[in-house]
């Protein structure tokens, strides 16, 4: 598919930009406090398919729910604000439910579908907040307080299924697992049990030296490790990994970028990592034999 131009139509800074399950809109946050929603196709320019208006701020992040929980999409905003969004009839979209926080909502991400409609957000107020949909129509809280004291930057959910399971096993239970980054220059990974989050990894992982921008799990599809990626202010790209549940994780610094790298996002097979950096590039990676990374392509812009 040849590179397409979105014109998304915002009128300040675009914040982020997902893709929805099937390829075919992606939705953008802006420091115009609005999402819009605009159509993709192979043959022809995008098309405006919507604006959601109800942020009082930026809006930082939007994240789309699986579709098997219908047409949802998640935003979190400046303003404190996480507004979950539904659509009804074709490009209407309703705020499905609104949850408050006192300070800067940063970073969401939907959970892996197997663990049900659930939204993990990061807060400049130090805290982690997963929301989880009930039958009754109701949403289970549970929070991770002062998961970075100085704010968290970013949340990514670890694949459902650990390490070495094969898919459509379906003997495992379903593996609750988040990683974040947070301006302590930390990144941690948390673990759920018996309904309590615990971190999952002693001590913090420690490579970065200013603020980790943002954090990514990569999907396994069987392999036989771990994997998270962490980008940070300090101009670095940290690839993190463990053998297996209990060991150690061990970070290698992929590349330094003598800049700021914003964000980092794998391929659906995880072989594949995209990198954002602060001279409005953006680069992709691989992990060659001997588990070097090298530079795959430089995706024009």
């Amino acid at each position: 598919m040849p590179a397409q131009k979105i014109e998304t139509g915002h009128n300040d800074v675009v914040h982020d930009v997902s893709m929805d399950y099937y390829g075919k809109r992606v939705a953008t946050a802006s420091s115009d406090a609005t999402v819009k929603i605009n159509g993709v196709s192979n043959n022809s320019a995008s098309q405006h398919l919507a604006t959601l208006s109800g942020h009082r701020g930026p809006v930082w992040q939007v994240s789309w729910a699986h579709p098997k929980f219908g047409s949802i999409l998640a935003s979190c905003s400046y303003d404190g604000k996480v507004i979950v969004w539904k659509e009804g009839n074709q490009n209407e979209w309703s705020q499905f439910h609104v949850f408050e926080h006192k300070s800067s909502v940063n970073s969401i991400e939907w959970a892996p579908h197997e663990l049900g409609l659930s939204l993990a957000c990061g807060s400049s107020d130090g805290n982690i907040t997963v929301y989880t949909a009930q039958s009754d129509g109701g949403w289970e809280t549970t929070k991770i307080d002062q998961a970075h004291p100085v704010g968290v930057t970013s949340v990514s959910w670890a694949p459902s299924m650990g390490p070495g399971a094969l898919v459509g096993s379906g003997m495992l239970d379903p593996v609750h697992k988040l990683a974040s980054g947070g301006c302590d220059n930390t990144v941690k990974v948390w673990k759920l049990y018996n309904g309590n989050w615990k971190m999952d990894c002693f001590p913090a992982l420690q490579k970065h030296s200013d603020w980790v921008r943002d954090v990514a799990w990569a999907p396994n599809l069987g392999l036989p490790k771990s994997t998270i990626a962490s980008a940070s202010q300090d101009g670095t790209v940290v690839i993190w990994t463990v053998a297996k549940e209990g060991d150690q994780w061990e970070g290698r610094i992929m590349k330094d970028f003598k800049m700021p790298v914003w964000r980092v996002s794998w391929s659906l097979t995880g072989n594949l990592l995209a990198v954002a950096a602060g001279d409005n590039s953006i680069t992709l990676w691989n992990e060659a034999v001997g588990g070097e990374w090298q530079e795959v392509t430089t995706v024009d812009r």
